[in-house]
């Protein structure tokens, strides 16, 4: 099990410092997600000051892209990163690609087959000079002139991973990608119950295996040594898993831990103006079911016993964001774990 660094918040001014650092210290990959800044940018940042890990999105919101779009930012960080980068992709809520972005939403499942498709045919005009004529429900890519054509990559087109939590995603990410992203409140009983069996029989529809197929976990993590920062990262926790666990489409990953009941306080907390209070409402045997809690070696610990043998890589979802030297002594413990 691969060793990350994942960036939530942090600007592309520092990313580029951060990731030479993560490198210094030993870290395998470095990520970056789409929240308050374009990953991107912080990722071109990271390439340039690295030379040897894996530079990710994790993840890019693609419905917020076209696929063209996409396919030209993801060829140009291959090229950057010396072929290091990984195109890291998810869906996003309905709510924000038509609110946030003012892009069009349906079908996610379906329309997120055909934007990995459009991906894949882009590159392949990229690379052999052919004809674009990728013709799909929810896109039409049919014109690539040769002086926006950039011609083959030397280093071949990025892998893709995709995330997804519910069925119908998570059967897209094994017929199509090269990997997959598991959401934040992932558990152990969740990808062996749920996630890795239908991953698994689409790669075997598809006529592949799951060799070499990533499996990418970023569970939540309050950790620290110092008791007044651990207290504020429960606090935060906390306040992550109440969010998403009031969001219909993640209902059934608290039904499968016999949560339903939490599952519609929070619905009843947030239809009626309490938002406020839904983190008080998620006591310590939730918080130990969705998040990493402890000492920096404790928290190594959990996330080796919850993890190892099932995830081919893992990163630490802090709401706290740290830098590598902070979260350090977690990583060396892990390190020890995996070895």
């Amino acid at each position: 099990m691969r060793i990350d660094f994942h960036g939530i918040t942090a600007g592309p001014e520092i990313f580029g410092e951060w990731a030479e650092r993560a490198e210094e210290l030993g870290y395998d990959s470095i990520w970056m997600s789409e929240t308050q800044h374009d990953p991107f940018v912080g990722l071109t940042a990271a390439a340039l000051r690295t030379s040897r890990p894996s530079i990710r999105t994790g993840l890019a919101v693609v419905f917020a892209r076209n696929p063209m779009t996409t396919a030209m930012l993801a060829n140009d960080l291959q090229l950057v990163s010396g072929g290091r980068f990984a195109l890291g992709i998810g869906s996003q809520l309905q709510t924000h690609i038509t609110k946030r972005f003012g892009m069009p939403w349906s079908n996610p499942a379906a329309r997120m087959r055909e934007y990995i498709l459009a991906l894949r045919a882009i590159w392949e005009c990229f690379a052999t000079d052919g004809r674009l004529r990728f013709r799909g429900e929810f896109y039409r890519h049919t014109l690539m002139s040769p002086f926006f054509n950039p011609g083959p990559n030397p280093y071949g087109s990025p892998p893709i991973l995709l995330a997804g939590v519910g069925p119908m995603m998570t059967r897209v990410a094994g017929e199509l990608a090269d990997g997959f992203l598991a959401h934040i409140m992932t558990t152990r009983e969740l990808l062996e119950e749920t996630t890795l069996p239908a991953l698994r029989a689409a790669r075997e529809a598809a006529g592949r295996s799951m060799d070499g197929f990533e499996i990418h976990v970023t569970p939540i993590v309050a950790a620290s040594d110092d008791e007044r920062e651990l207290g504020v990262a429960i606090r935060r926790a906390k306040e992550s898993i109440a969010y998403y666990a009031s969001i219909p489409s993640y209902a059934p990953v608290l039904e499968l831990h016999g949560l339903g009941g939490l599952k519609d306080e929070l619905y009843r907390l947030a239809g009626t103006g309490r938002a406020a209070e839904m983190p008080d409402a998620i006591d310590d045997s939730v918080l130990e079911t969705f998040a990493i809690v402890g000492g920096f070696k404790e928290a190594a610990v959990k996330i080796h016993e919850r993890f190892g043998g099932l995830a081919t890589s893992v990163a630490f979802f802090q709401s706290i964001e740290r830098s590598p030297e902070e979260i350090q002594p977690m990583h060396e413990a892990l390190r020890r774990q995996v070895s």
